[in-house]
């Protein structure tokens, strides 16, 4: 096998991605580095359940805490790393970046083999939580505004989102190795840039530009053609390809992939990433404010899309923070039931169930939820079947919630008929739930170890020789279709969408392929109209926010999850699958445009023999 070249250019720098979430693809690492030039692998591996997952391991043994894993990853490409001058970023050290420094020295001795390993630490605010709250930091819920002080539920991890210039300190000092505890996912690539390009704090257009690039790329294939709700334009689904962004020195990039990878780099599967799990387009960070409304997409290659022109602005003077905390304990159960009479049927066993355990004011939440999967005149068992739902939460493990189950299944021949149930498809046991909060950057100190020393790198927003700047969108003005004959089509014939979890809260961005049906989505997907199309979003505050430069609109969905993933009773818990229901929906829009649909009819089978 031919080895990459291992030429460099200082006028671009490949950050070359290899993970997006905590138990992705374990060779993509080494595929990354053996499958072409590239000069920085960084990995994504947090979010905010993976924090609490990961102080799991930590109690169980003091020495965890970090994506173990990595390790593996690491020892399969650090020779060739090194070799070709190729920096290693990630946040693989989650709750103990010390202790995966540690792991990977010892991996690196084991192999004859010598690097610089620098770690990050800052971030845990945990030892410090009482003292911040004595001096005044609320750490107020983003969205209850209830300070954290009155929060009935004792935190379990609490992590400041860090910036980017605690890893450009560390390339600066000679680190192959950077190991990240809780960073921003975009600092991954927005630090290896500013090392590379030797940006200064108030560049602010460039590092926003790198902002793009490491939000783009998070999400490993994502961005490459995963998730991609026009998935019938991606070549093949078989190997496929993860996402390299070449970014030049003033922030503008190219997005690309390996050849020979599967997957598809479109101005369509990078629109839908730039959309995911996104609120405001001024795009928030602690090194700078990108304003996603600026961004120019454009087809320059077979799979290479130049993303450009990205505005910058002086970061906030605040740092988001992820607590989680221990909410308790939860009990659910999922109940089958079959044929006529359905609500009939589930009313006769909650009301014989909930008299069973005592009623249903001693818990602290019950959830009752029949979803009608059942169909009339059934062809299957299956057609012929609805689910309900039940759980219970409760701040202690007490007898009435250890009884649910019990109580369930001694009902199992002495109510409906037809009984029979599953394993509960929403976690049950402890409850994990999702705290997000804001911290005053004065709070926060970063700090990077290496080479025996210690240096304190302080936030942007704290160095007051650093000149603001702002921005402020201009108007535009998104011309009236014209009126006329309707015609009937799912809304996914016509229209992308991307979804996905912001703690409690969801995101579903909408975006179209031509001006023409863009004009027609901007007027005429208002909140009432989403809430007419979805209306188990009826309750709930959306805002909509407009997107002209990449004809997309984005609706935030306040409070959808609940406290977050762990604690949510939805079956989909992240809101991944919220954009392709709405796709689903039939929507009428003006006959001029059906000419624009899209046929999702396929044979995958032959498709995805192409490019293995």
């Amino acid at each position: 096998m031919s080895q990459p070249s291992t030429t460099r250019s200082s006028n671009s720098l490949r950050i070359a991605n290899c993970s997006g979430f905590y138990g992705d693809k374990l060779s993509a690492a080494r595929e990354m580095v053996e499958g072409g030039p590239i000069d920085v692998l960084t990995g994504d591996y947090l979010a905010e359940l993976t924090m609490a997952i990961l102080q799991r391991k930590r109690e169980a043994d003091s020495e965890a805490g970090y994506v173990g894993t990595f390790v593996k990853q690491v020892k399969e490409v650090i020779e060739q790393c090194l070799a070709r001058k190729i920096k290693i970023v990630s946040n693989a050290g989650g709750l103990n970046p010390q202790g995966l420094a540690k792991a990977i020295e010892a991996m690196l001795v084991e192999l004859g083999l010598k690097a610089n390993v620098a770690y990050i630490t800052g971030d845990d605010l945990m030892p410090r939580l009482g003292d911040l709250l004595d001096g005044g930091e609320a750490l107020a819920h983003l969205e209850t505004g209830e300070a954290f002080a009155d929060c009935e539920s004792s935190a379990l991890t609490a992590n400041a989102y860090l910036g980017a210039w605690c890893i450009k300190e560390a390339l600066d000092q000679g680190a192959d190795i950077v190991i990240c505890p809780r960073v921003t996912d975009a600092a991954l690539a927005i630090g290896p840039a500013a090392w590379h390009f030797n940006w200064q704090r108030d560049e602010y257009d460039a590092l926003a530009g790198a902002l793009v690039a490491g939000h783009l790329i998070e999400c490993g294939p994502s961005v490459a053609g995963g998730n991609y709700a026009f998935f019938e334009e991606v070549p093949s689904f078989h190997n496929m390809g993860y996402p390299i962004a070449e970014i030049t020195a003033n922030g503008d990039f190219t997005l690309s992939k390996h050849p020979g990878t599967g997957g598809l780099i479109s101005v369509g599967t990078v629109t839908a990433q730039l959309l995911y799990e996104t609120h405001k387009p001024a795009y928030l960070n602690p090194d700078v404010i990108a304003h996603f409304d600026t961004v120019q997409l454009t087809q320059v290659g077979s799979d290479q899309v130049k993303v450009s022109g990205c505005r910058g602005s002086s970061p906030p003077g605040s740092h988001k923070v992820c607590i989680n905390t221990h909410g308790g304990y939860r009990s659910a159960v999922e109940l089958m039931i079959t044929g006529l009479d359905i609500e009939a049927k589930a009313q006769c066993f909650t009301e014989v169930l909930f008299k069973a355990l005592g009623g249903r004011e001693q818990f602290d939440q019950v959830t009752e939820e029949l979803i009608r999967t059942d169909k009339a005149n059934p062809n299957s068992n299956d057609e012929a079947t609805a689910v309900l739902r039940l759980s219970i939460t409760h701040q202690t493990n007490n007898q009435a919630l250890k009884a649910f189950p019990r109580k369930v299944t001694e009902l199992a021949l002495a109510n409906y008929p037809g009984f029979y149930n599953r394993p509960a498809t929403i976690p049950t046991g402890a409850l994990i739930k999702h705290w997000p909060a804001l911290i005053d950057s004065a709070c926060i100190t970063e700090k990077v170890h290496i080479n025996q020393t210690e240096l304190t790198v302080l936030p942007t927003s704290q160095l007051k020789q650093i000149a603001k700047v702002s921005y402020k969108t201009p108007a535009y003005d998104i011309p009236v279709p014209p009126d006329g004959p309707l015609t009937e089509i799912e809304f996914g014939r016509l229209y992308g969408a991307r979804s996905g979890d912001k703690g409690g809260c969801a995101n579903l961005g909408v975006w179209a392929k031509t001006d023409s049906a863009y004009q027609y989505l901007y007027h005429s997907l208002s909140v009432e109209r989403l809430k007419e199309l979805l209306p188990d979003t009826k309750e709930y505050k959306i805002e909509r926010y407009a997107l002209p430069n990449i004809k997309a609109l984005n609706f935030y969905i306040h409070g959808l999850l609940g406290d977050g993933i762990a604690a949510s009773t939805r079956t989909d818990g992240q809101a991944k699958s919220l954009g392709e229901c709405l796709r689903a929906k039939r929507i009428g829009v003006p006959v001029a445009l059906r000419g624009e649909c899209k046929n999702s009819l396929i044979d995958l089978g032959d498709k995805n023999e192409r490019a293995d």
